[in-house]
């Protein structure tokens, strides 16, 4: 597991840009393997069955092992390669993208058409959000309930991340803690209660963050 990368926001979208008249509707979501992309494009197609070209690309993989480009009928490398480079270009792992062009009637010339799905992919992702998906561990403290409002108080005016609270016979707080600071985590939280908490460590997990483009 990557102890971190980037990629789309979950949720996915699309963005819609006019370049010579022509409609460039870019399409993009998550995808963690091949058959996900392909069913996504295979679903942005069908809706925009009309549409004169339906161009996409996916990186997938921690190594990017899984690349594709499909130009879906422009001139070769025009148009699936321009949007395969962004995704590189911004680092990005586990990523479908599929670019709808309606035909403006003004042709574009090679050039012109790696600018705009290249264009069109770019803002795209600046639309819809990237995301730093960073490994976490997850540590469960335990504790009774008059320290709630003390602890989270303090987790919330913190760098750690509250995961999610289970309100049981005590109470549970699950939170995201880097590798490197679960001792001093500890160490805190023990301080924090004057010793009156148990914390066990749980599975390591993905914490993800808005990520702003440099």
């Amino acid at each position: 597991m990557l102890p971190r990368y980037h990629t789309v926001k979950q949720s996915g979208g699309e963005h819609e840009i006019t370049i010579q008249k022509s409609r460039f509707i870019a399409h993009l979501k998550r995808a963690e393997t091949e058959n996900e992309a392909v069913e996504f494009i295979q679903t942005i197609k069908k809706q925009h069955w009309n549409a004169t070209h339906n161009c996409s690309a996916y990186l997938i993989g921690e190594h990017d092992n899984i690349q594709k480009a499909n130009d879906d009928g422009e001139p070769s490398g025009t148009a699936g390669v321009p949007i395969l480079e962004v995704l590189k270009k911004r680092k990005l792992k586990d990523t479908v993208v599929v670019v709808t062009r309606y035909f403006g009637g003004i042709k574009l010339g090679a050039g012109g058409l790696i600018r705009a799905y290249g264009k069109a992919t770019s803002e795209g992702l600046d639309a819809v959000g990237i995301v730093e998906r960073k490994l976490s561990q997850v540590i469960h403290a335990k504790f009774e309930y008059p320290w709630l409002g003390k602890i989270e108080k303090e987790l919330r005016a913190s760098d750690y991340k509250i995961k999610e609270i289970h309100y049981l016979d005590t109470v549970e707080v699950e939170t995201y803690v880097d590798e490197s600071q679960v001792q001093s985590f500890r160490d805190w939280m023990i301080e924090l209660t004057n010793g009156q908490c148990t914390l066990e460590q749980g599975e390591m997990l993905y914490l993800e963050q808005d990520y702003a483009k440099e």
